[in-house]
């Protein structure tokens, strides 16, 4: 395979000279291009000079790597670096990104390709195509992590962050902030492995201690890189997943659980389907979310929706944990009264959670039923009948 991550313009030698080949206006010979040369003709004279050479190549390449010519597509790539010298300036500012993108496929295919080689190439193109740098570090690092070289492309990220050349644009910010977003994917996928380790070590373990502060501090880590893409416009929901999951283990309440459990419903696995009922008990088990009606709305429609789905077994996982302290926390007499005077619609909502879980019988399930209030009557009728066919207590009752 020519290397061309190693010789991006390459000189004349005495043999080739003797040979008859296609002189470039740098004087570079290109023996083995000669005969696709002679065919191609503009107003009855040969392309010879340096624009039409390299236009010549660029076709050859393309039509080589349709075909998955990656030899061929590699000896003609060789050549094609001379565009770099063009003398017209928009064809070699242009050049380093169109280098990149049909280089670094050839050498990702090429059976003869190596990491090493790849690596070469792309530290090179970095340093000639300064104004992709941002994209071509972007691209290596996906490379890397293809090849499971997570430090290398942590690093290469790292370097990649810290990058600065010319005037800020609204592109480069983009490619920055997914600089960050996979940097902190990265670091979460650290901490997970972390967080595994630290669930197979007994409390009393003498590396337990160390293991919880080396997981909190991946995990410090990792929400410096991903909390920011919360407040960026876009469509992040990979990166915002990781970036709550982690919240999620450490500050079950946070007001973005909300939005991690809906990222989890939309989630087409199973478990994390499961996970989004979890999520919706951790809010709810703590005190300054018992009157947040969000997550009592959201958890009345998904208990329904995952009985339906037959996970009954779901719902009594996170049930039995709970049954002991829960009806005094959030459904009791006093709560009920409290909650219908100031807030109704919260009242219908904790009122059907309350009776799928503890059955028609249960205080607050009994006093909400009882209001007459015309402009609730319907939902409150609508609450009864979900209770009688989804109650947890009576299935099917």
């Amino acid at each position: 395979m020519s290397d061309f991550s190693e010789e991006l313009v390459r000189p004349t030698t005495e043999d080739e000279q003797g040979e008859t080949c296609v002189l470039s206006g740098t004087g570079m010979c290109f023996p083995w291009l000669q005969k696709h040369i002679e065919t191609v003709a503009t107003g009855g004279k040969r392309e010879k000079d340096f624009a039409q050479t390299t236009s010549a190549c660029l076709s050859f390449i393309q039509e080589a790597l349709l075909k998955h010519q990656w030899q061929q597509a590699a000896e003609y790539m060789h050549s094609y670096l001379q565009i770099l010298e063009d003398s017209d300036s928009n064809k070699r500012q242009g050049a380093p990104e169109i280098i990149w993108r049909l280089g670094s496929e050839i050498l990702y295919y090429h059976p003869k390709s190596s990491l090493e080689t790849f690596n070469t190439f792309a530290d090179r193109m970095k340093n000639i195509g300064v104004m992709n740098y941002l994209k071509i570090s972007l691209q290596h690092a996906l490379y890397l992590l293809h090849h499971g070289l997570l430090e290398d492309a942590n690093r290469n990220l790292s370097q990649a962050e810290t990058w600065r050349y010319g005037e800020k644009s609204s592109s480069k910010e983009v490619l920055i902030n997914l600089i960050q977003a996979y940097k902190g994917l990265l670091q979460y996928y650290t901490w997970s492995k972390k967080k595994m380790e630290l669930s197979q070590l007994d409390e009393d373990d003498y590396a337990y201690n160390t293991a919880s502060q080396n997981m909190l501090n991946h995990s410090w880590k990792t929400s410096i890189n991903l909390c920011a893409l919360i407040q960026i416009p876009g469509v992040w929901d990979p990166f915002v997943k990781s970036y709550v999951e982690i919240l999620y283990q450490i500050v079950p309440s946070h007001k973005l659980m909300l939005e991690f459990h809906r990222l989890l419903r939309k989630s087409e696995k199973e478990e994390h389907h499961k996970l989004g009922l979890e999520v919706l008990f951790g809010v709810l088990d703590f005190a300054g979310c018992t009157k947040n009606i969000t997550a009592w709305k959201y958890l009345a429609k998904y208990l329904r929706q995952t009985l339906m789905g037959s996970h009954l077994a779901w719902v009594q996982e996170e049930w039995n944990s709970r049954k002991n302290w829960w009806p005094r926390f959030h459904f009791s007499y006093f709560w009920a009264k409290s909650d219908w005077k100031d807030d109704k619609t919260l009242a219908c909502e904790k009122a059907l959670v309350a009776g799928i879980l503890l059955g028609k019988g249960c205080r607050y399930f009994r006093y909400v039923k009882k209001q007459d209030h015309q402009v609730l009557q319907k939902k409150i009728k609508q609450m009864k009948k979900s209770v009688k066919k989804y109650s947890i207590v009576n299935p099917g009752l």
